[in-house]
């Protein structure tokens, strides 16, 4: 990781720039985000703002615009072509009606779901081409998008610029954050799904017309 570091704060202030921008984009357009999350990169390029090789509101403007084209390409991606990359690619580990239930929370949640998911681990991935298959408005998706990268990317800037030297203790602090949060929505969503099991199961109350007009026969 400290190498990682220095090959930052070594790399002309474009390419850093470039890189705190790219990191974000390819996170969830091409799925980059499972092997090397998108905000290592953002809290990273705060430490290099804090040291003087690039100013702040530029590694903000290029974090923001980085989550906000990544999202956006998801979600095209996944309105267009969704469903046969994750059949083709994800079939075998993650099931079909698994993808429906996913497709249908966040058709009801909406905004709310992507702005959440920009804070979750592995989520974060797939959130947009969720999104983008559960054909939500692109509209309402754009507003969830532009806010939560504005947020997720000025809560990682700052905290990388604050951390300094010890940027490696903030971005395992937002990576276990992140896993709690991932593992509340899991949690939420299975209680949920027991819930609606449960009402489905129970008796429906019987129509009190309906009840008064079967005993006025059997008289």
């Amino acid at each position: 990781m400290t190498g990682l570091l220095q090959h930052v704060l070594l790399a002309p202030a474009w390419l850093a720039l470039l890189v705190v921008f790219a990191v974000p984009a390819l996170e969830s357009s091409a799925f980059l985000g499972f092997v090397f999350p998108g905000e290592l990169a953002v809290i990273l390029g705060g430490v290099v703002a804090s040291q003087g090789h690039l100013p702040l509101l530029a590694v903000l403007g290029a974090a923001i615009a980085g989550a906000v084209a990544g999202d956006a390409v998801g979600y095209l991606v996944g309105r267009r072509w969704g469903r046969r990359i994750l059949d083709s690619a994800l079939g075998r580990f993650v099931r079909a009606e698994h993808l429906d239930r996913a497709e249908l929370a966040l058709a009801r949640r909406a905004g709310w779901a992507v702005l959440l998911g920009r804070f979750t681990v592995a989520l974060r991935v797939m959130v947009p081409g969720l999104a983008g298959m559960a054909r939500m408005p692109y509209r309402r998706f754009a507003l969830a998008n532009v806010s939560g990268a504005v947020l997720w990317g000025a809560v990682m800037v700052v905290a990388g610029y604050l951390a300094g030297s010890s940027w490696q203790t903030v971005a395992h602090l937002f990576s276990a954050i992140g896993v709690g949060i991932t593992g509340a929505v899991v949690v939420l969503l299975v209680i949920g799904r027991a819930v609606r099991r449960r009402r489905r199961r129970m008796p429906r109350p019987l129509n009190r017309g309906v009840g008064r007009a079967r005993a006025a026969r059997l008289v």
